[in-house]
């Protein structure tokens, strides 16, 4: 069996380290899970979440041409849109749900302006505070 780029496949965990976990393939061959893509959360200890003999599905992620193969556990599973972990820096930005429409390039660039324009008065405002507040004679 061809281990392809993006493809789905089960496979038995054959060996953990503290970097990630090896995993065995159909056809025989062996890919590793880093422990960044085990699950969506920060993972300490990923004993917490795989054992040697656990059989998992894992998406394969690249394979390269000396032969190494990334897996991914977190992306093999698949969840719904609404259920994918928050954060980062997509959106609009408005945290308004119920906005329905994107924002044009013209109330983004406003908003921008807007916010630093307020972060620079906030930095002037401690800068100056730290200047002349309290000479002493």
């Amino acid at each position: 069996m061809s281990i392809e780029e993006g493809s789905k496949v089960q496979g038995k965990v054959t060996g953990i380290t503290n970097f990630g976990a090896f995993v065995e393939l159909p056809g025989g061959k062996t890919g590793l899970v880093h422990i960044s893509e085990v699950a969506d959360k920060y993972v300490e200890n990923i004993n917490e979440y795989v054992s040697v003999g656990d059989e998992v599905t894992v998406k394969v992620m690249k394979v390269e041409d000396n032969g190494k193969i990334s897996l991914s556990i977190r992306k093999a599973v698949d969840r719904p849109k609404d259920d994918r972990p928050k954060g980062g820096r997509g959106g609009n930005g408005s945290g308004n749900k119920g906005q329905q429409r994107p924002l044009s390039f013209e109330e983004k660039m406003s908003r921008f302006m807007k916010d630093s324009e307020e972060r620079l008065s906030s930095l002037r405002k401690q800068t100056d505070s730290k200047r002349g507040g309290g000479s002493k004679k």
